[in-house]
């Protein structure tokens, strides 16, 4: 069992999905099974294989997200302490080489979206820069070589 960190608001997204599979979509599925096993013969019926396949994935993400859903805890942003880069942290990193400045923050790895700068913690950066102080270096093991990041600041 692993327990996963999450903010109230993805949670909330994640028992939404969890409720929307479990009766939507085991609906869906059944349609889908009855109607190509009125199509006759099962043994050759690709139709049927289809719909049971994809009962099987639907039913395979329905126990990962109940899975999820249990092993979850809310983080409480305003208990998080800024004086270190912990999970929730929004922490600004300058690259050492070329003075560019980043923001990330930092989440779990089913919150994280570099789109909107969100950062898992256990990506190579985040786990770099994880229990760091602001002035610390971080130095990160990256394909083409290692990146030393220095932490500028650490919010919330």
């Amino acid at each position: 069992m692993s327990i996963t960190y999450l903010t109230k608001e993805k949670l909330e997204e994640v028992k939404n999905e969890l409720n929307e599979l479990v009766t939507k979509g085991r609906s869906d599925i059944a349609k889908q099974i009855a109607e190509a096993r009125d199509k006759g013969d099962l043994s050759e019926n690709a139709e049927y294989d289809a719909a049971k396949d994809a009962q099987g994935l639907l039913e395979m993400k329905i126990s990962k997200l109940e899975q999820l859903v249990t092993n979850a805890r809310v983080i409480d942003a305003s208990k998080i302490d800024t004086s270190k880069a912990s999970i929730l942290s929004k922490v600004t990193l300058k690259n050492k080489v070329n003075g560019m400045e980043v923001t990330y923050t930092l989440v779990s790895e089913e919150e994280a979206n570099l789109k909107e700068n969100k950062l898992s913690i256990k990506s190579p950066i985040g786990q770099g820069v994880l229990g760091k102080k602001i002035g610390d270096k971080a130095v990160i093991k990256a394909p083409k070589g290692e990146i030393t990041f220095e932490i500028v600041n650490i919010s919330i």
